[in-house]
């Protein structure tokens, strides 16, 4: 640690270990603050986007008043980005396609569709109002479907592009979509409910196989076990930035590393399911990306400038706007329709309602708030967290990069 005085600004510098162990501290304090606050629950807020924000306001405070800073070495961020969005890529078993039937077909296209709609109101809007296209596409479906780390990621791309204030732009889209998935998803299914008189039924829906594949029973694994476990998400970065550097070369643009990654992962992970080449562990997996997310954003959100914001977010605030008026028209009008408008079908667009402008959980909030006061939908809190998940990135990234390639200059 290092502790510099000029022109009476104190600037306190962290190397790599402090800003980690900062970052640590922060998101301790984030889940502490959220356990204490039932709004903070009830948006599913994640501790380290808590954490984060709340020390970038006393950097903005610093930043005010002309008293401090601080600088940092942050060595890890990209290192735990890519292994989380690595993590998601082993989840990806692609036997549920198979299992799920018709119905999460329809959904995930569903899903993609959105995603291209996303796009489209993001580019066009920016356009419109004369904001940068880089914002739009970050007030798009990187930050609402892709969440706070699709937002970050993308953020840093962008940044090394000349758009610095992106990652703070992205980091502000992803929570706006998160309260307001919330706020949107409940309200709508239970509109279409009582406007449709819907009750929910019994049918021959069978999800003993989904639930086998995606409730992981307990497995008992040898150390050996864990290292391979590990050496399969290492190795799986490794490829995956090998291969991002050589689509970059081939089309010409900045690829993020993150993609390459998580498709090698899923490659490896249906193969492993074929070949048995060791014992997989979703847990395990799972944990490990949970625990590299939050460092992730917790490093990512401690170390932006607040202040870089300002002149931005009127511009980014209407593009959000647009993409909750679109979402509630979309899934009131046509994924309704699409998915059979029944019970089932209003549950489904309540989640799609929280993913799809937020996160998976906010999806799951909406879909439990719905079930618990009119009946359980067994067909929605299967398909929709299963989509959300990890099957909706497989159809949105091509779109993202089709439209960066496009119009991100």
């Amino acid at each position: 640690m290092e502790f510099i005085r000029e022109n009476g600004v104190l600037t306190i510098n962290l190397d790599s270990i402090l800003t980690l162990a900062l970052a640590v501290i922060l998101l301790l304090v984030g889940y502490g603050i959220k356990n204490r606050s039932s709004f903070l629950r009830k948006y599913c807020i994640p501790a380290p986007v808590v954490g984060g924000f709340l020390f970038m306001f006393i950097t903005f405070i610093g930043y005010k008043t002309n008293t401090f800073n601080f600088g940092y070495e942050n060595v890890f961020q990209s290192t735990f980005m890519l292994a989380f969005f690595t993590t998601v890529g082993l989840g990806a078993n692609l036997k549920i396609l198979k299992s799920g039937g018709k119905l999460l077909i329809i959904y995930w296209l569903i899903c993609g569709l959105l995603s291209l709609f996303q796009n489209i109101i993001g580019i066009g809007v920016s356009k419109t109002i004369g904001l940068q296209p880089a914002y739009g596409m970050l007030a798009s479906s990187i930050s609402m479907i892709g969440g706070h780390g699709a937002a970050m990621s993308y953020g840093s791309t962008f940044a090394k592009l000349g758009y610095e204030q992106a990652p703070v732009v992205g980091a502000a889209a992803a929570t706006f979509g998160l309260i307001f998935g919330v706020v949107i998803g409940g309200p709508l299914g239970r509109r279409l409910i009582f406007k449709n008189d819907l009750k929910p039924v019994e049918d021959n829906f069978d999800s003993s196989k989904l639930d086998s594949l995606f409730k992981e029973e307990k497995i008992e694994l040898t150390n050996l076990d864990i290292v391979k476990n590990v050496a399969a998400i290492i190795i799986s970065m490794a490829i995956g930035t090998l291969v991002s550097k050589f689509i970059g070369t081939l089309i010409n643009m900045d690829f993020p590393d993150y993609v390459g990654a998580m498709f090698i992962a899923v490659i490896l992970r249906n193969v492993n399911e074929k070949a048995h080449l060791y014992k997989f562990s979703g847990n395990l997996v799972d944990g490990i990306g949970d625990v590299m997310l939050n460092l992730y954003l917790a490093l990512a959100l401690m170390t932006l400038k607040l202040w870089e914001l300002q002149d931005l977010m009127g511009g980014v605030l209407v593009v959000l706007i647009c993409q909750v008026i679109f979402m509630i028209i979309y899934a009131y009008f046509f994924v309704f329709r699409a998915l059979g408008k029944n019970y089932d079908a209003a549950v489904m667009c309540a989640g799609l309602c929280g993913h799809g402008l937020g996160a998976t959980p906010s999806a799951i909030v909406n879909m439990t708030a719905i079930n618990e006061e009119y009946g359980m939908s067994r067909k929605a809190m299967m398909i929709v967290p299963i989509v959300g998940a990890f099957l909706v990135d497989i159809i949105y990234q091509p779109i993202v990069l089709t439209f960066i390639k496009t119009f991100v200059k």
